[in-house]
Formats: structure tokens, sequence, C-alpha cells
């Protein structure tokens, strides 16, 4: 697949299968060295490749492309680094204390709108951190920012305001087993 690039200033025609066939086992030896797993290097070399193809055109020598692709790689694997760091991940197994313990009803039974409900209920000062965190995916720090709190205050006020949705979720799930939702006079 040969891709010109008319007007828009980059390098003229590429042929991506070559550039691939020429620079994938460079690309995934650089990033398997920096990822150490296969699985990683696989992802930042089509990370890479996907890019190229979104992006490549920007390129205007054709002697250049090889430094962007690994300049691309790199800077790819930097951002997967810095967003593993902000949400770790960990095995269940090395974090069962630190679950709730929640009866197997309640998740069968939990929705969203469930959720909504009883992050509602919860005092402002503990659904502000738990929205922030849970449902905008920010960090520790950006919540200290947001909120003009330290960054342990974030933490407890996280850490109380989980049991509390989680008291919250079991009763209400509890009372929802104990009595059907009617509509229109029949129980569902």
């Amino acid at each position: 697949m040969t891709r010109t690039n008319g007007d828009q200033g980059g390098v003229e025609a590429v042929d991506f299968e070559g550039l691939v066939q020429r620079y994938y086992t460079g690309l995934y030896q650089f990033a398997f060295s920096l990822s150490h797993s296969q699985a990683d290097a696989c992802d930042l070399t089509q990370q890479t490749f996907y890019l190229w193809a979104r992006k490549g055109y920007q390129v205007r020598d054709a002697t250049k492309v090889k430094t962007w692709l690994f300049t691309t790689l790199y800077r790819e694997f930097l951002k997967t680094q810095r967003r593993q760091q902000r949400f770790p991940h960990f095995a269940l197994s090395e974090v069962d204390s630190e679950l709730p313990t929640v009866p197997a009803h309640v998740g069968e039974r939990l929705d969203w709108s469930t959720l909504v409900q009883c992050l509602a209920q919860i005092e402002e000062l503990y659904r502000a951190p738990l929205a922030l965190f849970y449902l905008e995916d920010h960090s520790y720090a950006e919540i200290a920012a947001i909120l003009a709190v330290p960054i342990g205050t974030v933490m407890s006020r996280l850490s109380r305001g989980r049991q509390k949705l989680q008291a919250l979720l079991v009763t209400t799930s509890s009372s929802e087993v104990a009595s059907p939702v009617r509509r229109q006079g029949r129980a569902y």
C-alpha cells in the first residue's frame, strides 16, 4: 500500500508494508529493552505503526522516518509508564485485604442508578473525592489540587467515603431483595 500525500507537505510516497518490514524488528527490540515484556513490546511497536499511519504524513524528510518511529515509540513507552504509576495494576491476591467484603447478592443486583442514588446520599465532603477518583480518574494529587486540601486528607476522605458508600449499597441492596420493586401493581 502506497500512500501519497499530495499537498499536505510530508513525505510524498510511503510503502507502509515496506516500512513495517524494514523497522519492525528494531522497534520491537527497542521496546522489549524498555519494557522487559513481550506483550508490552508488541503493544508499543503496534502503537508506533498505528501512529505512523495516522500522523506519518507530517514527516517532511524521508531520512527522518526511522528517527520519528523510534522517538514515537519511546514517547509512547513514557506515556504508559506515567499511566501505570498513576493507576498501578495489582493482582487481586496482593490486595485482598484492601477489598471490601460485599455479599454476592449485592453484586448481582447492583446497577448504575443504584450506585448514583447511593452516591448522592453521601455527604459532599466524601462524595466529591469519590466522584473525582472513581468517575473522573483523577490522581490523589489532582484531587488535592482541585479540592484545595492535602493529599492525606484526600486519602482519608476516599477511605471513609468508600465505607459509607459500601454500607449504603449493602443496605439498599438488602432492602431491594426484601421488597421487590413494584411497577403498575406487579412485582418484578
